[in-house]
Formats: C-alpha cells, structure tokens, sequence
C-alpha cells in the first residue's frame, strides 16, 4: 500500500520543514494539559497501588511491568495518577524514547513523576496524541532540549512548549486507523523475529549443557552420577566438589570504591562491570554474585587485571579443570542448584557450603579443550543467527518509527483510507 503527499503544503520553521496546508501548528500545551492528578502526602498509608516506574516502559510494547505495593513503603516519586487515553514521555533519559500510551488502566494506577502525563483537552483523539509524542521529529526535540549529561532531563513546561502539527479530527481518525494496522503488521513481525532469537538461545544453551554435560561422542559408554539434575555423564569423566578444584573467595571491596574513569573492571553482585583505579588481582577466574537478584543465573569469566565485590565469590586457581570450561559448566547448570529455597537464605545470599560442594563433572584436560572448541564454533553459528534476526528487528522499528512520522506530520496522505476495511479507499 502506497499514499501519495498532500496536494499542498505549507512551510514550518521547525524540524519537519513542512505540513499540509489546512493543519494547525500549535505548541503542544494548548491542546493537552500535562499531570494533572497526583496521589497527595493524606493519601492513607494501607492505600495499594499499582506503580509503574521508568524502567516498566517500553515505546514499542508498552506497560511492561506495575508492582503492587502500599503507598505508604512506595517510593516518593509514585505519584502521578493516570486515565484512559494519556500518554506517557518520560522526562529523565530521554534518549531512551519511553513513550506510551495508557489504556484501560486499573483505578489504582500510579506512575513515576520522572513521566510527563499528558492528556488531551478535547482536540486531539484518543490514540493520535501516542502517535505524534513517537514521531522521529518530537522525540529528537525532546532530547534536544534536556539537559545534562548522563542523566539528561527535560522540564514538562518545555516539554509542553515544543509545538506540533494537527490536522481535523476526521483526518486524526484515518491516521490512527492507518496507523493501528500498519504498525500491528510490523509488531508481529518483529514478535517472530524476537521468537526466533528465544529459539536460537534456548537451543544454544542446550547444545553448550549438552556438551559440558555428556561430552561431544554420541557414542560414549555413560555411568549414572548419583546426582539427581546431572543424570548420566560420560563412564572415564570425574565428579569432583568445587572446593577440591579451585579456591573460593569473596571481594574486599564495596560499590563506593568504583570510579567512573578507573582503569580496571570492578565486578560487582549485579552482574554490571564498573570501573576502579588499582586491581588487587592478575588472574584467570570465574565470578558470580553472592547475593541479590543475581544469585545462580550470570557467571562472569575473566583474565587480567581486576577486582570484586565483598558480595561477589571469585573461583580462581584452578586444578584438574579449566577456567573457561568451569565457566560453561557452572553457567549451563549453577542455576539449577543456586535457586533452589535449600541454597538461598531468606535474603537471596548464596550459601558458601552449597558453592564449595557444588559437583562438577570434569572430562580429561585435553577433552575439555576439544569441547570448548566446539562449543565456541557453534556459539559463532548460533550468533551469526541471532546478529541476523537483531538487525531485522532494528529495520523493523526504524521502519515502524518512520511511518508514524510520515503520517503525523503530513508527509502521507492517508485520507483515502478505509478505517472500516483497513484498505485505500478507491
């Protein structure tokens, strides 16, 4: 489906250059008011709400997460009140394009102040206004006003003072309609190509436990392990405790160490890589976090100059086993053990006798290398895919990004469009 330009246009000292002649230009503020409701300090404490900060958002697929909570343990920026039909622009970390639209939300719904809600005051439709806050030309004004650095930020009075271009209301309808369908066709492609990436994981990560588990030769005489989630492992490989194949240590140091500019990574208990200034070790070595939301899921592998958290276990020193194939033993399988309700306190702290007497299954040193070759080809394979389906997303979004703003500011005209139908008018 293909819409020519309108027959006229007239031009608009801004970012878009020109619009249909017959469309307004107005700053935003004086078709949509912006927070207007807002959970008051007499609100009683026992009040559950429903909260959603900045990170539960996501432009494409919308409200990812809300968390129940009382308002009176809720963080005192879960304030804003919203209603069916306002939009959401954050106006913290603009660049990350936290846009979306509120539909049928709960009563109780309360989001982030670090949102700007803005609501239409009668001329703009419901839905047309998620549509022109996404457009290309909006957003890169919003980034273009916020200040600071690494945390860039946008006041909502400027926010309400960029100006927009708004057609009549039929022609909002037609817009939204064409809109709705089109971008319902490229979300569910991009649905598939995100299924398929899940696939290509979930089969990688079978294919590497596979190896570290049972080897590469199909054809292998197998024994039991006597370890339940392990099941049968090759008859000549070894079950060995952790604590007899490498030592096991916690950091010395805390978060309040890490400099943004330091010259060595600084591994910390959520899974994130900061920077320090001195390393206090050379090494080969696997790391996982102690504590925290962490526990069990993400190993870290490293070589060289660094450092670690006092929350964080450094394995290191390793004997009979290599420090790479460790790392894809434990990676494949911890998790299996490190999340069970026996191997956490109630405060999600990985206990040190469940880590120290860990089984590992351990092949001879020269097999070990024979698998990890092997699993870093297939790893290049598998990622290749992966790389191949992230880039038809990316086209997919830029794709979707580019014809809500050709349709919002003029640049199609869709006015042909059957909203019943979904097809060109003749």
């Amino acid at each position: 489906m293909s819409f020519a330009p309108y027959p006229r246009y007239k031009d608009w000292l801004g970012p878009v250059g020109a619009v249909p002649e017959h469309w307004k230009l107005v700053p935003l503020k004086a078709v949509v008011s912006h927070n207007d409701e807002v959970l008051d300090e007499t609100t009683p404490t026992d009040k559950e709400i429903l909260y959603v900060d900045i990170a539960g958002v996501d432009g494409v697929a919308g409200v990812l997460t809300k968390e129940s909570m009382l308002f009176g343990t809720a963080p005192s920026r879960a304030r804003r009140r919203v209603k069916d039909g306002d939009v959401l622009v954050s106006t913290v970390r603009t660049y990350l394009r936290a846009i979306v639209s509120i539909r049928q939300p709960e009563d109780n719904l309360v989001v982030s102040t670090g949102f700007a809600v803005l609501r239409s005051r009668g001329e703009l439709i419901s839905g047309y206004l998620g549509y022109v806050l996404s457009a290309n030309y909006f957003v890169d004004e919003v980034i273009a006003r916020s200040t600071g650095v690494s945390y860039p930020a946008i006041n909502a009075s400027e926010l309400v003072a960029i100006p927009v271009a708004i057609p009549s209301c039929d022609e909002q309808l037609r817009i939204t309609a064409f809109l709705d369908a089109e971008t319902a066709k490229i979300d569910a492609l991009v649905a598939e190509q995100k299924r398929l990436i899940e696939l290509l994981m979930e089969k990688r990560h079978a294919v590497i436990s596979h190896a570290v588990t049972k080897g590469l030769n199909p054809d292998a005489s197998m024994k039991p392990s006597g370890v339940e989630w392990l099941g049968d492992v090759p008859n000549h490989w070894q079950l060995i405790r952790m604590r007899f194949l490498c030592d096991i240590q916690t950091g010395s140091r805390d978060t309040e160490n890490a400099v943004e500019d330091g010259q060595y990574p600084f591994f910390v208990r959520s899974q994130t890589v900061e920077r320090i200034d001195t390393a206090a070790f050379d090494c080969e070595a696997v790391l996982t976090a102690g504590d925290g939301a962490g526990v069990g899921k993400v190993f870290h592998y490293f070589s060289g100059p660094f450092d670690f958290h006092q929350r964080v276990y450094m394995l290191n020193n390793f004997r009979q086993i290599g420090g790479r194939f460790l790392f894809l033993f434990l990676k494949e399988n911890f998790f299996k053990v490190a999340l069970a309700g026996g191997a956490k306190s109630t405060v999600d702290s990985l206990r040190r006798p469940m880590l120290t007497n860990f089984w590992v299954c351990v092949p001879p040193i020269e097999e070990q290398a024979n698998i990890i070759d092997a699993i870093e080809h297939g790893s290049t394979r598998f990622d290749g895919l992966i790389a191949e389906a992230e880039r038809a997303i990316a086209l997919l979004l830029d794709r979707r990004t580019a014809v809500i703003s050709a349709a919002v500011t003029g640049k199609i005209d869709v006015r042909g469009y059957t909203v019943a139908e979904g097809t060109e008018a003749a």
